[in-house]
């Protein structure tokens, strides 16, 4: 099936990321290496990220290589070779002709020529751009080749004189979608809406909470997404206190919430939805009001999320109306300031109201630039996450509230005039979640 984001897309991105560099350096990037899960098997190959953002090429043992001015071309790719016998057992591969013809790259060779090609487009260049200390295997191989060089000095070879970190420069582009990319993000999106949808009128029949892990898993496959973007986290009762739950094995109770904090991957791009919702189908006195406080701080933050506003806007904004609420529900005393500065709160909400969302669930970029929070822009995507969480041991609050854990998240992309929801396919108002149950 052929990529949402066209070739071209990612030719540009190399040459903007070129045009960051030093005239006269070089990038060096490797795919992610294959995993051992146990004995002969390997873990699901998933490629490197940063790697995929600057190639789409999905296969391991390559290694891109950036050289701005270089006269037969400057974005090289080293893979694997064609080879019928092990395509036999293991599937196609595209060999380096392939890699030009289909994936635009200026020259390719095979990845076991690397150790003779490589070493030569290295020297000469006073700087390498390199992900440091991500593989110490490959670390060590980059360090062989820049040795080679060195014993050659009195030959006449020049060995790069600075290593820098690559992700400064790239993961700054990383954070600014495109067009492209909005797309396929929106169909995670929307894949994983429609899962959390059949998971909700899963849970009437009741079962355990990997009966709705179940559901989630299969309307991912179903519409073409291969893969969670992470474990996903199905929480019954008491469990949905636990923020990074991942068991899922308890069994689902008449009464209690249950919170799915679930989403797929496609194209190697996430999504993140978290909603609660009463396995009964109806939402309890109790349940209904700390609910409508975080529905109400969602709201909020989600309005915050526009250009101009800062990184920090929306987490403020959920922040004032989560500490509200838990005044007027008589959790708190005192006034919402006092409560904010003494983080009266922590008990019950502490975590971050949202994070970068893109390649990775918790994606790259910089939350502050210097000493200020970042300013939000066009193009940069978040998730909007508030929640409320009463331990079942916390003593300090009337019985009849502890352990009851919710959290709603949605996937948003700033917008030149606000923000887009790209997964406000899934309910999240109580009556629209009593009505999809009820139905």
């Amino acid at each position: 099936m052929p990529s949402m984001i066209p070739v071209k897309e990612f030719a540009e991105r190399r040459r903007k990321l070129m045009e960051r560099m030093a005239p006269d350096s070089i990038a060096i990037i490797p795919a992610a290496p294959e995993r051992v899960r146990n004995r002969d098997v390997l873990h699901p190959f998933r490629q490197d990220s940063d790697f995929q953002y600057l190639t789409g090429f999905g296969e391991p043992e390559a290694v891109l290589a950036l050289i701005p001015g270089r006269e037969h071309g400057e974005s090289v790719l080293f893979c694997k070779e064609r080879n019928p016998e092990k395509e036999l057992w293991d599937g196609f591969l595209v060999g380096p002709e392939g890699a030009i013809e289909r994936f635009g790259f200026d020259d390719a060779f095979p990845i076991t020529d690397i150790d003779d090609i490589l070493p030569g487009m290295i020297e000469g260049r006073s700087r390498v751009y390199y992900p440091l200390g991500k593989d110490q295997q490959f670390d060590t191989r980059v360090m062989d080749w820049v040795k080679l060089i060195r014993s050659k000095v009195k030959s006449g070879a020049h060995p790069p004189g600075e290593f820098v970190a690559l992700e400064h420069l790239l993961h700054d582009l990383r954070l600014y979608k495109s067009a492209s990319e909005v797309k396929v993000m929106a169909k995670a999106a929307s894949i994983s809406a429609e899962a959390h949808c059949r998971a909700m009128k899963r849970a009437r029949q009741g079962g355990y909470e990997y009966n709705l892990e179940a559901e989630l898993i299969h309307t991912f496959m179903d519409h073409g997404a291969r893969s969670t973007a992470y474990p996903s986290i199905v929480g019954g009762g008491t469990n949905g206190c636990i923020l990074h739950y991942i068991e899922n094995s308890a069994p689902l109770n008449e009464g209690e919430l249950v919170l799915i904090d679930a989403g797929c991957e496609y194209e190697c791009y996430a999504s993140d939805i978290t909603r609660t919702f009463p396995v009964s189908g109806r939402f309890s006195a109790e349940q209904r009001a700390l609910y409508e406080v975080v529905l109400a701080a969602q709201y909020q933050a989600i309005e915050a999320a526009r250009p101009g506003n800062h990184w920090n806007q929306p987490h403020e904004a959920a922040l004032r109306v989560l500490t509200g609420g838990l005044i007027d529900l008589g959790l708190l005393s005192g006034s919402v300031d006092d409560a904010i500065a003494d983080e009266a709160y922590k008990p019950f909400f502490m975590h971050r109201t949202g994070h970068w969302l893109g390649l990775d669930v918790h994606d790259v970029g910089d939350y502050k630039v210097g000493e200020a929070w970042r300013q939000l822009e066009p193009g940069m995507a978040l998730t909007v996450e508030p929640g409320l969480y009463i331990a079942p041991d916390n003593t300090a609050v009337d019985k009849k509230w502890r352990g009851i854990g919710i959290r709603i998240e949605d996937d948003v992309v700033v917008t030149k005039d606000g923000c887009r929801v790209l997964t406000d396919g899934v309910p999240k108002t109580i009556a629209e979640i009593e009505a999809l149950m009820a139905d």
